[in-house]
Order: structure tokens, then sequence, then C-alpha cells
């Protein structure tokens, strides 16, 4: 067979799969007989048969199309061709013509001459074209099976790319790898080529005398997977390259050493293991080398620029995490992380270490090893659990350089031993209303002594804290929550409600400044109240409707008995807005509450239109008879300051403003702020998210907190504004930026700008970027960055999730 003709043959192959007839059959079913047997209709080793006209001599029974092509079905094939022959005697099937055979798993095969045995696979096929579920597709010249698990392809192209345009056309795939043969080992699952030619979009790029990868229908198999190159000032040039090892189909390893021109290589693993229950995941990496970054070796007040510093000691990290569901109400987990070095992951550039794996979450730059348990039924929910937490994040930046930064005591960070919460409903109301009960129960401790906010303005000495213990706390609560709501004939919603709460505190190792060492403190809280609410829908022009909701509270409670000696361990965080706002208790944990006469007003709008379009704002705000100086703590570098991180100190509260705009299915955008009486923005957040033509999208977010009124560099407010955008300009190629701006120190942090081809089947972008963080040892960080995903093949390249 000459060169010439080899390649028309695989020509028309790829032509053969795109005809009119057989491109529609790869988005519809294939043509089906005016009567549609069911799968079960056919008694074992029966053969139906449509044709214009078919016949039987002996055990050979021929059929020919004439206007329409021979419909055929067995066995759960399908199979169609121009003329279709079964030799009954010999178990031989013949087809010519635009075959298409199809088979019970959505795979397809087309041919212009085609030989089967009587399990209707393919024998031998010539113009041979098979596309898989996935969307992949094979082709060859001819192809022939050689066993029962071994299909030999001659002068065969593979490629995971489309190779139809949009109207049936042949087109060049954008990846494809053509070989001189190609085996397809279903017992081994993988493609072996011979003679390997890469292609992009039609141009040899890469030869291999042999290669091989997964069957595209194999969901995970071993081998290496696409490696990542990265460039880093501190590690130089930096090359990490996985190996996937599957053990089964429910465990695997993935090996995946970092190779670094500058510093010693990291060797990272991970262990994955699914169980009938549940799911373990352990990863891991280690490297036994010096610390490395901007250190002042000389003391002269500048940071000599990546440098090592130390001795060389093992460094590691661990992050494992598993959770079980057995059938029944409880199921259970854990997780537990540690790191040797406060800087680890942001040296050696670990991809996602802050992950939600359990029942409580660590937060960004927080580790949180835990041990839980729950139990849920439909009326009932009782959760188990103990942690403890290491800390990444950085309590002091130094000004000459962030590998000198000074970071969180994971000593004064607490011990959490157990943490107990339940909830249970009775199943018929009480007083015709819903009635609740609620109890919590927690054990915290501290090696090491820590202040404010956790401990009140009261307690906090004076003096030095040096060599002072940690203050330990134990809690005990039992809740009572009722309520019952009520419609007027004119559609106002009442809800009355009642809420109890009694607490136990046992308090150790207090500072000596109240000469007081052990403390048993009780407190309760008896709450009655009344939720208002009047709907109010117009309907407006073009079918457009309004709606407006003025809604109120009033509670009354007795005095919340904020006694200072009780830390404020679970309520140092509060978010007011929309959904917390007319909470009884506004805090999120249990340590502040409130009480006193309180009033709540707020009032929200909804405008919706056509196909989903819609915007809404609500504001609102609570007032109460006295103002609650308990809720304001020291500033953290004036104590003789105090400062109202609440927006709920003063007789009213900050005002919540709300709002969202969806002008289109393209654009959504969303905002909240908290505004103080003075119409000053203590905290904002806003974001856009637009999309235009098929692929093009753009986000942008802003932040700001200036709930601290601390001046000068020492001061704890920060805004930030963030940008990720992706255009294309020509046909599959274009370009995308990303950034995160802080406003308060007039900075670009991180930023990176790229070229980007993207064609469905595979992404990749070639850019720069720039890491400007203070938490980096190394300081700024500029480079080239290289992300390449593949369809079938996976995926690599320098991550862009700290952009997010």
């Amino acid at each position: 067979m000459t060169k010439a003709l080899r390649l028309r043959l695989l020509a028309g192959a790829a032509a053969f799969a795109c005809l009119p007839g057989l491109a529609q059959a790869q988005t519809a079913t294939p043509r089906q007989p005016d009567i549609q047997p069911e799968t079960g209709g056919l008694a074992p080793g029966a053969l139906y048969i449509e044709a214009d006209s078919a016949g039987r001599a002996g055990d050979v029974i021929s059929a020919t199309g004439d206007t329409e092509r021979v419909f055929a079905r067995y066995q759960d094939h399908t199979l169609i061709g121009q003329s279709i022959t079964f030799d009954i005697a010999q178990g031989i099937g013949t087809a010519d013509g635009e075959v298409e055979l199809t088979d019970p798993e959505g795979n397809r095969v087309f041919a212009s001459h085609l030989e089967l045995d009587e399990d209707l696979r393919a024998g031998v096929a010539v113009d041979f074209a098979t596309r898989l579920t996935n969307g992949a597709s094979l082709m060859a010249a001819t192809a022939v099976r050689r066993s029962e698990n071994v299909n030999e392809l001659n002068y065969a192209l593979f490629t995971p790319c489309p190779i139809c345009d949009a109207d049936g056309n042949p087109e060049e795939p954008s990846l494809s790898i053509q070989a001189e043969k190609v085996v397809q080992d279903e017992e081994l699952r993988a493609i072996l080529y011979r003679n390997a030619v890469f292609k992009l979009g039609g141009v040899p790029v890469f030869w291999l005398p042999a290669f091989a990868h997964p069957d595209p229908t194999v969901e995970r198999a071993s081998g290496f997977l696409v490696p990542t190159v990265n460039y880093d000032d501190g590690r130089g040039l930096s090359v990490e390259t996985p190996y996937l090892r599957v053990v089964s189909p429910s465990e695997d390893w993935l090996i995946s050493p970092q190779f670094n021109t500058r510093v010693l290589p990291f060797l990272n693993l991970q262990w994955r293991r699914r169980f009938a229950d549940g799911t373990v995941v352990l990863r891991g990496g280690a490297t036994y080398a010096r610390n490395f970054g901007d250190f002042d070796l000389d003391g002269d007040g500048d940071a000599e620029s990546n440098v090592d510093f130390g001795d060389r000691t093992a460094r590691s990290y661990f992050l494992g995490h598993g959770r079980f569901d057995p059938d029944g109400p409880w199921r259970w987990g854990f997780t537990a992380e540690r790191t040797s070095d406060k800087t680890l992951f942001d040296r050696y550039d670990i991809q996602d270490p802050y992950q939600d794996n359990g029942l409580y979450y660590g937060d960004q730059r927080r580790l949180i090893s835990q041990l839980y348990a729950e139990r849920q039924t439909a009326r009932s929910y009782l959760s188990v659990a103990a942690f403890t937490i290491q800390s990444l994040r950085v309590s002091r930046f130094d000004p000459v350089t962030p590998a000198l930064n000074v970071f969180e005591d994971d000593d004064a960070l607490p011990l959490v031993a157990p943490l107990i919460d339940a909830r249970w409903e009775p199943e018929t109301g009480v007083l015709g209303g819903r009635l609740r009960l609620r109890g919590s129960a927690v054990s915290i401790y501290r090696e090491r002594y820590f202040g404010s906010p956790v401990l009140r303005p009261e307690v906090i000495p004076t003096g030095s804290t040096v060599g002072l213990p940690g203050v330990d706390s134990r809690r005990v609560t039992g809740q009572v929550d009722w309520r019952r709501t009520f419609i007027a004939p004119a559609g106002v919603r009442y809800e009355a409600f009642f809420d109890g709460r009694v607490d136990v505190y046992s308090v150790n190792d207090l500072p000596p400044v109240l000469s007081l060492d052990n403390e048993t403190i009780t407190r309760e809280r008896a709450t009655l109240g009344l939720d208002i609410s009047y709907p109010l829908i117009r309907r407006l022009a073009d079918g457009a409707d309004l709606i407006v909701e003025p809604m109120g509270q009033l509670s009354l409670s007795t005095d919340p008995d904020l006694d200072p000696r009780i830390p404020n361990e679970d309520a140092e965080t509060i978010e007011l807005d929309e959904s917390s706002l007319f909470r009884v208790d506004r805090f999120p944990g249990y340590d502040l509450m409130e009480g006193g006469l309180r009033l709540t007003a707020g009032v929200r709008s909804t405008i919706r239109w056509d196909q989903g379009r819609s915007a809404s704002l609500f504001v609102g705000r609570s007032m109460r008879d006295a103002g609650q100086d308990s809720f304001r703590v020291p500033i953290p570098d004036d104590p003789s300051r105090l400062y109202d991180p609440t927006g709920l100190a003063s007789q009213t509260s900050d005002w919540i403003v709300q709002g969202e705009f969806k002008p289109s299915d393209r654009i959504r955008s969303w905002g909240h702020a908290t505004v103080d009486g003075s119409g000053d923005v203590r905290r904002a957040e806003a974001a856009v998210d637009g999309r235009w033509g098929r692929r093009n999208l753009a986000t942008v977010s802003y932040i700001l907190d200036r709930s601290n009124p601390l001046d000068g560099p020492l001061n704890r407010n920060y805004e930030f504004v963030q940008v990720a955008a992706q255009q294309f300009i020509y046909g599959n190629w274009g370009v995308t930026v990303a950034g995160i701006a802080d406003l308060e120190r007039d900075l670009i942090t991180r930023s990176e700008v790229g070229l980007l081809f993207d064609d469905d089947c595979f992404r990749i972008e070639v850019g720069y970027r720039r890491d400007n963080t203070r938490v980096r040892p190394t300081g700024p960080a500029e480079g080239i960055f290289f992300r390449l995903n593949l369809a079938t093949f996976g995926g690599s390249g320098y991550g862009s999730n700290g952009l997010r």
C-alpha cells in the first residue's frame, strides 16, 4: 500500500465519520424502525432487520437498502449500512456502505466495510472510525481484532477533540496523535502507539518511537500525569512530576516529587481509599533542607535576597481527612493538619493546603485537627467534636523582610475538647406553635496567656503578662425556643416568640488583677417578642412585579448579665446582615448576648421583570433602650482605648444596606455594607460577575473594613479590589488578567497577565505573574507561568486559587 493511498484511506475515515447522516447520529439516535423493538422484546439470539429488500439463502441472511440504509438489531447492538449479510452457521456478519455500529454503552464505530463476529464485535474494518462516549475519536485506515482483548489499528489517528465542524464537514483537530500502529488493549485498558507523532492544529510538534496512555473510557489508570512547571525567586526553576499509582478501583497513590534548581527537592505524597461507607485521604510532603528567604544576616537593616539560613533539618507537612457515613443516623470523621514551618506552603507552593474537610473549618492560614461524630434525624441533631488549631497567620509584619515576620503563638490558641451541640423538636405543636430545645457544652484550654478580645477589659492585667497561664473555661447551656405564626385577614404576618436560656460557666486561671482564680458563674435570660411583616405586591407595566416588604421586631429581655470574668471565645466575629439583624442573638456564639428592650426595623424592596431579571434592596437597623459598653474591646495596639467591632454597642446599631442586581442571565451583582450613625462605612463587600459571547467573562469584587479606629501603620483596617477576566480576541485566542490590589497600602499584591488558547479540547495559558504578599519569606516573586489542561489527559500548571 503506497503512502498516498494510506493517507487517502485515513482521510477517508475522517470524512466518513463526518458524513451528514453520521454526524447527526453522533447527537441523535440512529434511524429507528417503524416498529421500535424494546431491548427485551427480542428473544436471546433473535435478529431484527428492517430493509428495503431482504432474503435468506440457507444460513445466510442478506439485506440491502435502496432509499434507506438497512437497520439491524441484535443483542442490544444496533447496526446500520447500505447492505448487511449474516452467516448464521459461521457466526459472521458483514456490512458495507456508510456502516455504523452502536454498542449498549453508546460507543459507535463507523466504517466503509465491517466484518463482525457473532457478538457484533468488529473483526476487520476499512476506513475505521470510532467515537467514544466521552467525545474522543479514534480512526484508522484498517482495523483488525486480533484477540478477545486486543484491537490493532494501522495508520491511525487519535484525538480527544472534535473532528467535524458545525456543518458536519471534516476539520483538523487541534490536538491529535498519529501513529503507524495503534494497539487498544482492553485488558490493560490502555492504548499503545508505535512511531507516534503529536500534532497541534495538524502541525507535527513532537515524535516518540513508542507511547501509551489509558483508554479514554478508563476513569483512572496508573501513569505519569502532566508535569507542573513553575518559576519562583526562592526555588528557581521548579518542575513537579506527579505519578499516579492505581492500586484498585477504590485506592490510589499520587507520588509527586518537586525538583528545584536553587534548593533541594521536595517530595509530595497522597493516598486515597474509598470504603463501603466512607473515604480517607492522607496527604503529606517532606524535604531535608535549610530555610531560605530574604534574611538580614548582617543586621544592617537590608535583607539579602534568597539566601539559605540555619541548619538542614526535616521539614514536612501532613494534611489528612476522613468521613464515614454508615447506615443509620450516625456519621463521623476526622481531619489531621500540621506543618513543621509556618511558611512551608508559601515557599514550596503547596497546592490547596486550606480546605474545608470536616465539621469545623480552620479558615485561611489556619490548620485544624479534629475528631467528630454527628447524629441527625428528622426531629433531632447531636454533634460531639474535639479539635486543636495551628496558625500560620502573621501577628506582626517585619518592616525589613517578610522572612522575619512574627506569627501567632500556637500555645495561646485553644484546645477544644469536647464541643457538644444538640437540638430537638417534638413531633406535635406546643400551644399552637413550634417548640425547639437546644443544648450546648464546651471545654476550652490554653497553655499561654491570651488577652483581648478573649478577655474583657476589666480583667486584663496592666503590667507584664509574661509567664501567665492561659485561661481555661467550661460552659453548659440550655435553651428553649418557641414560636407561633398568625396571619391577619389583611395579609399582615405576626410571629410571637419566647426564648429562655441558662448558662453555667467554670473559669480557671484568671489573671490576678481581680484577686480571683477559679470561678463558677451562672446567668440566665428570658426574651419575649413579636415579629411583624407585611409583604405588598403590585403588578407593573410589561409584566413586571414590585414587592415591598416592611418588617419589624419588638423584643424585651431580662438583663443579659455580661459578667467580665467570662471569656469571649465564640462571639468575637459578628457579621451584621439581613439574615442576622432580626435574630434574638445576633452573636454567632454563646459568650456574648443581648438584653433589654429592642426595636428592629427594615424594608426589603424587589422588582422582577421578564426572563428572571431582578433587583432588590434591603435597609434596616436596630435600636435599644440603653447602650451596651460590654461589647466594646481594647484596641490591640492601644489598650487604653476601646472600640466597637460589633456595631451593636450604641443605642442604635449600624445601618444594614444590602442589595442584588441581575439585569440579565449574564450579569449579576450584589453588595453589602454596614454604615454607622454618622454615615461612615464600617464594612462593605461588593461583586460583579459578567459574561459576554460564549466564553468571555469577568469578575470584579471589593472588600472594605474600617471598624478599627487606630490611625497609622499598625491599624487592622483593610481595603482590597480583586479582578479576574478572560477575553477572546480572535477565534480560540484570547488574553487573561487577574490581580488583587491592596488599596490601604497602595500596592498590587498579586497580579498576572497571560495569552490564552482554548478550543474546548485543550487550554493553554502562558503569561507573567507577580506575588507581592507580605507573608512570602522570599519577598516579591515574579516570573513566567504555564498552565495546560488537556481533554482526556488532565491538566497542570501554576494555579490561581489564591486569586479567587
